[in-house]
C-alpha cells in the first residue's frame, strides 16, 4: 500500500511539482514579509518610546527649572510652583477642548507608520 502512494508521487506531472514548490515559496515569502514588517514596527515603537522618555525627562527638568526660577523671582517657592501648575492646567484644558483637531492627524500618522513600504 505504501509503495502505491510513492509511485503516485513519482508519476505526478512536472506542473504539479512546480505548483507545489511555488505554493511553498509563496508561503515562505509571506512569512518573511510578516517577520520583516513586525520587527520594523516593533523597532520603530521602541525607538519612539526611548525618544518619548527623553522628552518627558527634558520636560520634567525644564518644569522644575522654570518653577525654581519663578520662585526665586517671586521670593516664594509655592508661588513659583503654583504658576507652573496653573500653566500646565491651562495647556491641559486647551488640549481637551481641541481634542477632535488632534485625533485625525494622529490616527493618520499611525496608519502611515504601519503601512510604510520602505
Amino acid at each position: 500500500m505504501m509503495d502505491n502512494e510513492e509511485e503516485k508521487k513519482e508519476h505526478l506531472p512536472p506542473i504539479i511539482d512546480q505548483l507545489r514548490d511555488y505554493a511553498e515559496t509563496r508561503i515562505k515569502l509571506s512569512k518573511y514579509k510578516l517577520i520583516e514588517k513586525s520587527t520594523s514596527v516593533i523597532s520603530g515603537l521602541l525607538i519612539s518610546l526611548v525618544v518619548a522618555f527623553c522628552f518627558i525627562l527634558t520636560f520634567l527638568f525644564a518644569s522644575f527649572t522654570l518653577a525654581l526660577f519663578l520662585a526665586s523671582v517671586l521670593h516664594s517657592n509655592w508661588q513659583g510652583f503654583g504658576i507652573v501648575a496653573l500653566l500646565y492646567l491651562a495647556i491641559a484644558l486647551i488640549a481637551m477642548a481641541s481634542k477632535a483637531n488632534f485625533k485625525k492627524p494622529l490616527v493618520d500618522m499611525m496608519i502611515k507608520m504601519l503601512f510604510n513600504e520602505n
